[in-house]
């Protein structure tokens, strides 16, 4: 049947009627594109020789179908058929008439895109490439036969390059000779078509091109445009080979910067062609050009204000008042000449300049020095593409520097911010300069780099607001201004407001407010969001506080709930409005509600009302959080009802952010209006939260267990509510404390959930603790409960008991220390639960009335179970919390006294320290009793043979050492040079806990001697070296300022312990068989690891290059341990310097090839094949990542193992899932 359809069409296709041939090209274009079209071959041979004649059909429309035809058509029918289309097509392009060419050239193009087989791609490439080379290379072809071949081999190469290899340095051949052709339409394709085939070239291949277009360049004798089209070629084969071209860096830039310098002022493109190319270097070869990146930088500078036929007497700094402006404007436009092309050369500068600071992080600081001024110098450059040019290199150094300075609250002197800090004053005098200018498209860049500066430095504008307000106002109010220059300006307008001080804005109230409120109303809806968003900034700017303030706010209250009412009422519009105006509205109830009493009878309805629609009730939800956590209470008795029914029913809707949001709105309500809410509808919340409550979203059920608390708080009178939470949130809670998932926020709550309803009437404080200890029982199902569960409910039981009362707590510790009497072994998890409950209990209240709880608890580290002993570890260590003076002299003697349990006794030690240290008052608790007997103690044991005794001390010492730096901090350093290995590695350690995130008293007393522990890294003992890299991973990640200038010394070292040590691998025989032990892979693993906390925090100090080859490489073929942290860096890389990782592609493939097809041992356990499964999508995500990068393509390695992963089902499968995880 469907052969029948297709002769009718192809009979139709040749009448001479030309809307049957459309309307039967059109049907035949149909059929192909069914998936399940098939055609026999007889009438394949009908079928093509049809379309290839309707390519020539003197109807444009039907011709122009046909091709289309020719994409389905190529994959339906037989090799032989798609061969003999290209023969035909070709004869046509080389000899037939010229009419007919542009039709077969783009035949030929299509073709060649939708050829997916690589077996017929082979065949066709073996028929086409012969031809195009004839058609590019024989003397007597035109210009345009030239042109089009040049195209169609372009396409070739990109798609079949690695196919053609056979043909490589024939096709090399013909296309060097083109650049030397007299047509420059020849040449420029010839560049493009090398450009496409040097990706897929040998290395020999490419340098024999690159040697001879070098050797074109030194030929001093060359024409002028010679000269720039083998320039042009320089940099097209350094963006298509990327890395690659680095060898031949060294010939080709001291050409091109005597090609820059000599050339003559009328060969402006020689300047803009050796600039482009150099700019191409930088981005592609970051390894090989370091040596050369002064000498661009200076030479980019120099031309970025390259203007020999302009001579600019307006340089003056003083700032001119804004009266001036036409003045200004008509002075911009004295110079126009149009032959005037110098102008390139600038913008071909300032690009280049760009490259430098986005792939040169470590030059930043010169950068602020040298290139900072000349590029806000060229803030005024007359040319505005080469503004925008220049504006854009300056927020790629602005970016850079937020960056590198990522994370630094302080601004260290010489320091990348605070050069830049000094320069704001120049940057916003020079941009309000381009603020006054008449070109939109020069004050949207002016904004952009305002918006730049002021997210990586706020506070930076505090003594420019005020010359700023005239160029917002302009850009608001001017009719001529663009959506685009308002959007911006509204955006910066936003930004600065929330990042300084409200003070500031002051005296510009007036002036900014009345534009803000007038681009509310504007037809656009990105614009009036945008000014939405600023009035909710006005709003705080505008009342601060709520104390009596010098700034009388009043005037602009009802202007600014005027403008946002009006979008609030109205339906008709966006949803990013409707959004915008409901938070806003929000802002403004809560922050001026005692000056609108009456007009919230009009707003209060239409927010309830926007909380019926699904598309803004999320928005409706947060808006009424806002209000009811307003210090104004609000009266809200005309909604307040409707409120509550509407968010209670959102409590039941699979929306999870919509939950969430009702459960904190409900808890600010009843916070707030809890005394105006009956019982009734308390009992339907209770109900519907109930349900929230499970260890699958712990988020969720913090904020439910809140919600119950508030409601427990504000209702301790009403039976109900206490009824309804023990039959509905009760059974759910004593579920949840049997979670070994619970912890953070979850846990605290279920806590205060305990306390407050031991507190509210008619609950039984003796059923709720037996409901307590009962959860915590071994079930026959699931055995006993996890370690984390008995934490949580040792904790809830303390609380629980502090919360009833000290009898209450009394019977309970009296019952406790009864369980623990009793010799059973039996009941070890009775007896375990008892000893956290005793610690738990402890650390909150003195049981020094409770006689011997201490030695009770030392008995039990005579138990035969791990787990007991730990336990009574732990409780020891809590309860000398609750009494230090009574029970730390105790712990301290038996640490003296008892060998055998000096490891428990050490872990009791560092609970009393670690709780101690927390906050001041137990700091000054410890700093008076016993320091010195404990340190004494410490140091003692600082030798032991037992790695965890080590472990334990040297995180006691660290803590400490935050309490007493200048006591400690010598007396670990004197250790340091100590002739026992474990005394080196003790202290290392110990400095490691000492460095945390919040600013201490340590940090001064650190910094200097800092060096002196983590100089331990070139240590001779691997204990040592790894103590010190754990101790540079956490100074980079806490306080990356105490170690920046120690990193040129350091990372060497660092990079030294990546490296595989056969010294350090040992085979030990266990008869039988032979077992290879390597007691170097934790260190090669916590030194990948630090590296990988170094990119986050210390990028600009980073040499990515001299890491990447050989260690990283190095690590990506190493064991299973170390390639994890591996890939996770190289991803890393990936995204922050993937110039450095594109320089050396080819080299990581090998690595990752071989992880992604491992496959373990046929008689591997479980565990192993999963984690070589884990290894395999680690391996696959940092593949993704390269894959990402602009320039992947260059490296035919990588391209062939992307082709191999897509080919394979499995890898597919896997390499699609890690992408969209």
């Amino acid at each position: 049947m469907a052969s029948v359809t297709i002769t009718n069409i192809l009979e139709k296709m040749t009448g001479k009627d030309k809307d049957y041939r459309y309307m039967a090209t059109s049907d035949l274009l149909n059929e192909l594109s069914k998936e399940s079209f098939k055609v026999e071959s007889d009438l394949e041979i009908k079928l093509s020789n049809t379309v290839l004649q309707q390519l020539d059909d003197a109807a444009g429309d039907v011709s122009g179908l046909a091709v289309k035809c020719l994409a389905p058509l190529v994959k339906k029918v037989s090799e032989d058929r798609v061969l003999e289309m290209v023969d035909k097509l070709c004869s046509r392009l080389l000899h037939g008439k010229d009419q007919h060419r542009d039709v077969a050239s783009i035949a030929l193009k299509t073709i060649v895109a939708e050829v997916s087989n690589m077996s017929v791609a082979q065949r066709v490439i073996v028929t086409l490439s012969p031809q195009l080379v004839k058609g590019i290379t024989s003397p007597g072809m035109s210009t345009e036969i030239k042109c089009e071949c040049l195209d169609i081999l372009c396409d070739v190469l990109h798609r079949f390059g690695n196919l053609m290899a056979s043909d490589h340095q024939t096709l090399l051949a013909s296309l060097l000779s083109q650049l030397g052709a007299s047509q420059a339409s020849v040449r420029k394709k010839s560049i493009s078509c090398l450009a496409s085939l040097a990706s897929s070239l040998s290395d020999d291949l490419l340098a024999k091109a690159t040697i001879e277009v070098v050797h074109l360049l030194q030929n001093k004798g060359l024409k002028p445009e010679m000269t720039r089209t083998n320039i042009q070629m320089i940099g097209a084969l350094s963006r298509s080979v990327g890395y690659r071209f680095g060898p031949h860096l060294s010939d080709c830039i001291p050409l091109l910067i005597g090609y820059c310098k000599n050339a003559s002022e009328v060969d402006e493109e020689l300047r803009e062609y050796s600039l482009q190319a150099l700019e191409s270097f930088m981005l592609r070869c970051p390894r090989d050009i370091t040596m050369y990146c002064d000498v661009i930088l200076n030479l980019s500078l120099e031309y970025l204000s390259y203007d020999p036929n302009f001579t600019d007497n307006m340089e003056e700094d003083t700032d001119y008042e804004f009266q001036e402006e036409d003045e200004d404007d008509d002075s911009t436009d004295e110079y126009s000449d149009d032959e005037d092309i110098s102008w390139k050369v600038r913008r071909a500068a300032a690009k280049c300049l760009s490259a430098i600071i986005v792939s040169r992080p470590e030059m930043l600081s010169k950068l602020y020095v040298e290139a900072c001024p000349k590029l806000i110098e060229r803030f005024k450059e007359r040319e505005e593409n080469v503004k925008m040019d220049v504006f854009n290199a300056f927020i790629e150094l602005l970016r850079q520097t937020g960056n590198v300075t990522k994370g630094q609250s302080e601004i260290k002197e010489l320091s990348p911010l605070w050069l830049l800090k000094n320069e704001v004053p120049k940057i916003v005098r020079s941009l309000n300069r381009q603020l006054r200018e008449k070109s939109i498209k020069t004050k949207v860049g002016a904004f952009s780099v305002l918006k730049e500066l002021v997210v990586v430095l706020p506070n930076c504008l505090d003594d420019h607001i005020g010359s700023l307000v005239p160029g917002i106002e302009k850009a608001l109010n001017d009719k001529s201004s663009t959506s685009n220059l308002k959007i911006e300006a509204l955006t910066f307008t936003r930004l600065v407001m929330a990042s300084h001080s409200p003070s500031v804005f002051h005296p510009h109230i007036n002036s900014l407010s009345s534009p803000v409120l007038a681009a509310v109303s504007e037809r656009y809806y990105k614009v009036t969001a945008e000014a939405l968003r600023v009035c909710g900034e006005l709003v705080r700017v505008v009342r601060p506080s709520f104390e009596v303030c010098a700034f009388d706010f009043k005037p602009y209250v009802h202007p600014i709930y005027n403008a946002i009412l009006g979008r609030l009422a109205n339906q008709d519009q966006d949803q990013e409005v409707k959004e915008c105006a409901i938070s806003c509205m929000g802002l403004v109830v809560s922050t001026f509600g005692d000056n609108l009493q009456t007009e919230l009878s009009t707003c209060l309805p239409l927010l309830v009302d926007r909380m019926g629609n699904e598309i803004t009730r999320l928005t409706a939800v947060k808006a009424f959080s806002i209000i009811a956590c307003s210090p104004l209470k609000i009266d809200l008795s005309c909604v307040l009802e409707h409120v509550f029914a509407e968010l209670t029913a959102f409590l039941r809707k699979a929306n999870r952010a919509l939950r969430q949001a009702s459960l904190g709105t409900l808890n600010s309500l009843i916070v707030a209006y809890g005394d105006r809410i009956s019982s009734s509808i308390y009992e339907v919340i209770i109900a519907e939260l109930s349900t929230l409550i499970s260890d699958s979203d712990l988020h969720m059920t913090a904020l439910a267990l809140e919600l119950c608390c508030t409601m427990m708080a504000n209702r301790k009178s009403s039976q109900n509510v206490g009824f309804a939470v023990r039959t509905k949130v009760l059974p759910q809670a004593l579920i949840l404390v049997r979670s070994s998932l619970l912890q953070g926020q979850a846990l605290q709550a279920l806590q205060c959930f305990f306390e407050a309803l031991v507190c509210s009437a008619n609950t039984s404080f003796d059923t709720l603790l037996d409901s307590l200890l009962s959860s915590a029982k071994p079930s026959p199902q699931s055995g006993g409960l996890a370690k984390q569960a008995l934490y949580s409910v040792a904790q809830c039981v303390a609380v629980l008991c502090l919360a009833a009362g000290d009898r209450k707590c009394d019977i309970t510790v009296g019952m406790l220390m009864d369980i623990l009497k009793d010799d059973s072994s039996t009941n070890s998890a009775k007896q375990h639960l008892a000893l956290l409950c005793l610690g738990e209990i402890g650390r909150r209240r003195d049981l020094s009335s409770h006689a011997n709880v201490e030695n009770i608890v030392i008995e039990s580290f005579q138990s035969p179970f791990e787990e007991i002993k730990s336990a009574a570890s732990y409780a020891l260590g809590n309860i000398a919390v609750g009494n230090l003076s009574k029970y730390l002299p105790f712990i301290l003697d038996q640490i003296d006294n008892q060998q055998k349990k000096q490891y428990l006794l050490l872990h009791s030690l560092k609970e009393v320290i670690a709780r101690q240290t927390v906050d001041i008052t137990g700091q000054a608790e410890l700093e008076d009793r016993n320091v010195e007997k404990i340190l004494k103690l410490l140091f003692t044991h600082c030798e032991s043979e037992e790695e965890g005794v080590r472990n334990v001390v040297a995180e006691c010492l660290g803590k400490i050492a935050l309490i007493e730096p200048k006591k400690l901090i010598p007396a670990l350093k004197m250790r340091t040079s100590s002739t026992t290995a474990f005394t080196r590695a003790t202290v290392v350690i110990a400095v490691k806990y000492s460095i945390v995130e919040r600013p201490e008293k340590i940090d001064e007393f650190l910094y200097p001697s800092i060096s002196s522990f983590l100089m331990l890294i070139k240590d001779d003992d691997r204990h040592v070296r790894r103590a010190a890299v754990l101790a540079l991973s956490t100074a980079a990640h806490n306080k990356p300022n105490l170690i920046k200038g120690l990193l040129p010394e350091l990372l060497p070292l660092l990079y030294d312990q990546t490296v595989v040590k056969q010294e350090m691998i040992r085979t030990v025989d266990l008869g039988p068989f032979k077992h290879v032990v390597d007691d170097g892979l934790e260190l090669r693993k916590a030194a990948f690891e630090c590296v990988d906390t170094l990119l986050d925090s210390c990028l600009d100090q980073v040499n990515p290059s001299s890491f990447i080859v050989p260690y990283l490489k190095s690590g990506l073929d190493d064991h299973y341990d170390v390639k994890m942290p591996c890939h996770l860096i190289l991803s890393k890389l990936a995204e922050k310097c993937p110039s450095a990782v594109l320089a050396v592609l080819d080299s990581l493939v090998d690595p990752l090839e071989k992880t992604i097809n491992h496959k373990p041992k046929q008689d591997a356990v479980k565990q192993e094949v999963d984690r070589n499964e884990d290894m395999i999508r680690s391996a696959l995500r940092a593949i993704a990542s390269l894959n990402h990068i602009s320039g992947g393509e260059c490296s035919p390695k990588f391209k062939m193992l992307m082709m191999s992963i897509t080919k394979n089902p499995i890898l597919a499968e896997k390499y699609n899932a890690v992408r969209h995880e």
